[in-house]
């Protein structure tokens, strides 16, 4: 009973693979030449030259898919060159307009001090009215949460 549990999934996966391997093998045609080999992809059309070195067949695409893949990477190279100079000109209008939007040191510096005579008038104003309550400085605090 084990061993058909074994056998049986591995003569499905064989059996399943075996049309996958046969495609990969008709997909590719080999034809030779005084120079080596053609070998033409029967579902795209490409065609790579090839030739034997040290009992392997090293294929290299040829002129014009060549000529067809270099102007393919001229075009992502300027585009990337687009999208960089537009990413550079976004960061450079949002570090001006940060900026921009940010107050001058002198501009601080007076805020501050109007918070601060702010400040001490209302603790001033706090200091007069806890002295017209009666004066309970000598008392603590009450214990507020």
């Amino acid at each position: 009973m084990r061993l058909s549990h074994i056998v049986v999934p591995s003569l499905l996966a064989f059996f399943a693979a075996a049309p996958v391997q046969a495609q990969e093998a008709a997909r590719y045609q080999l034809e030779k030449t005084a120079n080596g080999y053609v070998r033409m992809d029967t579902e795209t059309g490409a065609m790579s030259s090839c030739e034997e070195k040290s009992g392997q067949l090293v294929c290299r695409m040829a002129a014009d898919e060549r000529a067809a893949a270099m102007d393919e990477i001229d075009r992502l190279n300027r585009s990337i060159e687009d999208l960089n100079g537009r990413v550079t000109k976004l960061e450079n209008s949002l570090a001006a307009k940060l900026e921009s939007s940010l107050p001058s040191e002198e501009e601080f510096n007076k805020t501050m001090s109007y918070m601060e005579r702010f400040l001490r008038g209302f603790l001033g104003i706090v200091k007069d009215m806890e002295k017209d309550n009666g004066g309970d400085a000598g008392k603590p605090a009450p214990q507020k949460t």
